[in-house]
């Protein structure tokens, strides 16, 4: 025998608000107009984002590139200071960064906002960071999806996913089968920490019992700001690098989860190896402060977190100066980290770990040598 209800049971009583995510909706309107293309068909609303391929049809040989990922528990840190609006420009970064990687320039992107409860002004504020680094990357945002799962996750609680597409020319497309022995490594500076390994810098954050709200005098800004700050995107510079005349890019690598020398060697073919060097740049003092305080292994930090490096491009040697150049006019510091080298009869460091294809891909290896100059 089942007990009756006391009353009757809407979508509402149990948990979910319609209206509010009606009210959502209109406020991230604006924002989303103007994260388009001349190429978007339709508007906000439709159970589809429509985009005009007439472009690619004219092209040779079209190939596709799709990427999907989300932020990881950095939205912990944008929960726990209430702060929203910049989450966005991860996720853009973590998606459409990773399409530039191939040569290919990304078109469209969707969201997908799963919340244990539709408060229409966080929403509005995810969605709009997301709409604001989609006009920065040139990327059209042509659809989305807010969930409501009370229940499953807490009223506060909220994680964010995305989807993007691009396209570029089979003869233009950037990898392994590109690079050479003699190819140089040149590194595009992070913005931070970016969207990887906050796991890690959660648990040291936790264990030394820092408080987001605490200053830290090496950041110039408090422990929040800092582990908050978004996720720089590379996509508009990337491209540019790419068509320029006077640079022939080989390979691109987007330094996310596993870290430079593992990202790296997913883009090196069987057979070559790169030497990177550490003595050529500085971590931030964000880097160094996790691994004092928790007294992480070199390794596990390398293997995680980016280190300040966020991609790394391989190029010939004489092309190397301009793509440094033309990094810097776009706001990116860049430098020479390494080179490229057959690995039959390279030199290798005893004492340094030899990393080879990361993820399921049969690549290249990487070292890692030397030591970061003292800040």
């Amino acid at each position: 025998m089942t007990n009756e209800p006391a009353g009757p049971i809407t979508y509402a009583s149990a948990g979910v608000d319609v209206e509010a995510g009606d009210r959502a909706v209109e406020l991230m309107k604006e924002s989303v107009r103007r994260a388009t293309r001349p190429e978007v068909l339709g508007g906000l609303g439709g159970f589809a984002g429509m985009f005009d391929a007439s472009a690619i049809a004219r092209m040779t040989r079209p190939v596709l590139a799709t990427s999907t990922d989300g932020v990881g528990t950095k939205v912990a840190i944008a929960q726990a200071l209430d702060k929203h609006d910049t989450i966005g420009f991860d996720l853009v970064g973590m998606v459409v960064d990773d399409i530039v990687v191939c040569g290919a320039e990304p078109l469209f992107m969707t969201d997908y906002i799963a919340t244990g409860k539709v408060v229409p002004e966080r929403i509005a504020a995810i969605v709009g960071g997301i709409a604001q680094a989609c006009e920065e990357a040139g990327v059209a945002l042509v659809g989305g999806e807010t969930a409501e799962h009370p229940g499953l996750l807490e009223p506060d609680e909220y994680d964010v996913a995305g989807a993007a597409t691009g396209v570029v020319e089979h003869a233009d497309v950037l990898g392994p089968q590109r690079v050479r022995d003699g190819d140089v490594v040149v590194a595009l500076a992070s913005s931070g920490l970016h969207s990887n390994g906050y796991s890690l810098v959660r648990r040291v954050i936790a264990s030394a019992a820092w408080q987001l709200d605490r200053h830290v005098d090496e950041f110039g800004r408090t422990l929040g700001e800092e582990l908050l700050e978004p996720t720089r995107i590379y996509t508009k510079p990337l491209l540019s690098l790419i068509q320029d005349t006077g640079v022939e890019v080989h390979a691109l690598s987007h330094v996310t989860g596993g870290g430079l020398a593992a990202n790296l060697a997913r883009v090196l073919p069987p057979g070559m190896m790169a030497r990177v060097d550490r003595s050529t740049w500085a971590p931030p003092a964000v880097f160094e402060m996790i691994q004092a305080l928790g007294r992480v292994p070199r390794a596990d930090l390398e293997r995680t977190l980016n280190q300040g490096v966020g991609f790394v491009a391989v190029l010939p040697q004489p092309h190397a100066d301009r793509a440094i150049e033309l990094s810097k006019l776009s706001g990116i510091q860049a430098w020479r980290i390494g080179e490229v080298m057959a690995e039959a009869g390279a030199t290798l460091d005893p004492a340094a770990e030899l990393v080879r294809g990361a993820k399921g891909v049969d690549g290249g290896a990487v070292q890692v040598v030397g030591q970061h100059p003292k800040t």
